[in-house]
């Protein structure tokens, strides 16, 4: 099976050839795989050097001429390193662009901290107006990039190494419902799933997956909460722990209910290791998660 980063290149290559709106900005990752997209649109194909302040600035520059610019690079020098600007250039200037990133919280171990970037969505919820895709598998990245390069707003679409065994349909907004039970709710974001399917399995467990984590589907969660005998939901996240709590809650305002974030721990794992060791440390395999799943729900 090809990557979601693979599946990002091909299909980015044909939406190029099929529409002279859209332009894609790099910043020397992913470059090689783009060589012919290159020499076919070389000016709608930019790439900047290593400078991820101007991998941000020149997508937004070609949002102001009504251009559709798709940025990528890894997710820590496409969010976190260029931050200013992705709230300035983009934000504050009310224009909007597909941000497309790869490496996801550990996929590379052993390019270090600089290479890793769990907090890329919590740091994306401190500001408006971002639509943020999370897919578990390379046919899930494929069509959310395809439904982000039609319209004009600000899409964040996070690939990763971490894929689940099969793709489900994305066609429908908000959460879908992949088991029902009735002893609390499991959101599984993204690459999570297959995890989480393990983890839960022979537990009386509503669990819902999502590949679209903001907007929050609120209503989705309110409904699968309160069709339950407790309102209890744990959310599992393939990066900082917590970061879809306060979104959770709010949704349950209304109900009693407990909540339980999951993902990727603030401490730094400074060994580098493979990614299944990252994931087994932040206690994400399926393993610990059942663990700690049974140990909220039955508290």
């Amino acid at each position: 099976m090809d990557t979601m980063r693979d599946r990002f290149i091909a299909t980015t290559a044909h939406l190029l050839d099929e529409d002279p709106r859209l332009a894609l900005v790099l910043a020397e990752i992913s470059r090689d795989g783009f060589e012919r997209a290159e020499r076919t649109h070389p000016d709608r194909v930019v790439n900047v050097g290593i400078r991820e302040q101007l991998l941000i600035g020149a997508g937004a520059g070609m949002a102001l001429t009504r251009v559709r610019p798709i940025m990528h690079t890894f997710a820590s020098f496409l969010v976190e390193r260029p931050f200013e600007q992705v709230k300035l250039d983009l934000g504050h200037q009310g224009v909007g662009g597909v941000l497309v990133s790869a490496g996801g919280s550990y996929d590379w171990p052993a390019g270090g901290f600089t290479h890793m970037a769990p907090g890329d969505v919590a740091l994306l919820d401190t500001l408006d107006g971002w639509t943020v895709h999370v897919p578990g598998h390379p046919d899930e990245a494929e069509a959310l990039l395809r439904q982000a390069v039609m319209g004009d707003d600000r899409v964040y679409v996070r690939l990763s190494l971490q894929s689940n065994s099969t793709g489900r349909p994305v066609t429908e907004p908000g959460f879908s419902t992949v088991r029902q039970g009735k002893d609390g709710v499991v959101i599984a974001v993204g690459p999570m799933l297959d995890n989480v399917l393990t983890a839960t399995d022979g537990l009386d467990v509503t669990v819902l997956y999502a590949t679209t984590v903001r907007p929050f589907d609120a209503t989705g969660l309110h409904r699968a909460a309160g069709a339950g005998t407790a309102a209890d939901v744990v959310i599992v996240e393939p990066y900082l722990a917590g970061t879809s709590t306060a979104a959770a809650n709010d949704a349950l305002a209304d109900l009693p209910h407990r909540v339980l974030g999951l993902g990727v721990g603030r401490s730094e794992l400074r060994r580098y290791g493979q990614m299944a060791e990252h994931l087994a440390a932040h206690g994400l395999d399926a393993r610990a998660l059942h663990r700690r799943i049974t140990g909220f729900l039955h508290r």
